[in-house]
């Protein structure tokens, strides 16, 4: 459907994972993935350009889902858009009532339709009204590129995310299991472009990313260090890791599970799932003057058996 009009660009939203509908006057929906390669059974309903544009709300371009509202003229609109257009409707302008679309709800109910991630792999057929839900879920759903220097919008599958972070966020990447980095900063107190450094490691077939920064905690910088898992997190509990710092004889050991790149960077930062590391000891630890942060933090990773 060509795009809605201007005027209501700025109401247009992600859409809403919604369960099927539970309305006596609709039809039963499985939420059943169909068999792609299957032959008998309820055959698909052929899904042209004009059907799914029967099923686009206007205002936002999403599917719409029940309840479908209808005008007096039969221009119908998604619920989740009634309300912002002020009992409009944004075709004809006249005023919106309590209208359902049955005929159209229906129409829905008897579509299959393929997964949104298809091209990821995805070869599931689903019901109209569990695709969403579906999609919510899907393991072939790509990721949110995983650097946090800044607000980074690409997603991708894991190697192409894998290349986009090597080449365009030149980020530092090396093999093994092991690790021993130094960080170093002339302003221990300055918590601005705190992300200091992102370096991602491939080992046992996978790839994880190891973070350092430093952030606001009340009055003082902390220092956090933590690895992500480059894939799900029912694969990201097959391993562990663990970090330690230290200097002037002292020693802090962190051991914990990597989490899933599902799992945002600020979440897992604001989680305090990591090593962490508060400014007096960071500065104990970088000896000499106590004026610039010299932290060594090394680690390991291994799979469980």
């Amino acid at each position: 459907m060509s795009s809605a009009n201007p005027y209501f660009d700025d109401v247009r939203t992600k859409p809403e994972v919604i369960d099927p509908p539970q309305d006596e006057d609709m039809m039963d929906v499985s939420e059943s993935v169909s068999d792609p390669t299957r032959n008998g059974g309820k055959p698909n309903v052929a899904v042209s350009s004009s059907v799914r544009e029967l099923l686009e709300c206007p205002v936002c371009l999403n599917a719409m889902y029940p309840p479908i509202h209808q005008c007096s003229n039969g221009h119908t609109l998604c619920s989740g858009c009634k309300p912002r257009v002020h009992n409009r409707c944004p075709t004809c302008r006249h005023e919106l009532g309590n209208i359902r679309c049955l005929a159209l709800e229906k129409v829905a109910a008897s579509l299959e339709l393929p997964c949104t991630y298809q091209t990821f792999g995805c070869a599931g057929i689903y019901p109209y009204y569990s695709k969403l839900k579906h999609e919510s879920q899907c393991a072939y759903r790509p990721y949110n590129c995983p650097y946090a220097g800044s607000e980074c919008t690409v997603v991708g599958d894991i190697p192409f995310l894998v290349a986009h972070l090597k080449d365009d966020h030149k980020v530092d990447m090396h093999s093994g299991s092991t690790f021993n980095h130094r960080y170093v900063k002339s302003n221990p107190q300055e918590v601005e472009n705190a992300t200091w450094m992102l370096t991602v490691f491939s080992c046992f077939g996978h790839y994880f990313c190891l973070h350092f920064e430093a952030f606001q905690l009340g009055m003082a910088p902390v220092y956090i260090a933590f690895l992500r898992f480059m894939g799900d997190d029912n694969e990201a509990k097959n391993y562990s890791y663990s970090l330690e710092v230290g200097g002037n004889g002292r020693k802090m050991v962190w051991q914990g599970v990597p989490r899933s790149i599902r799992d945002s960077h600020r979440k897992v930062r604001d989680s305090f799932d990591g090593l962490i590391i508060q400014r007096n000891m960071a500065l104990f630890f970088s000896g000499g003057d106590r004026k610039e942060l010299k932290l060594r933090v090394t680690g390991r990773i291994w799979k469980e058996q």
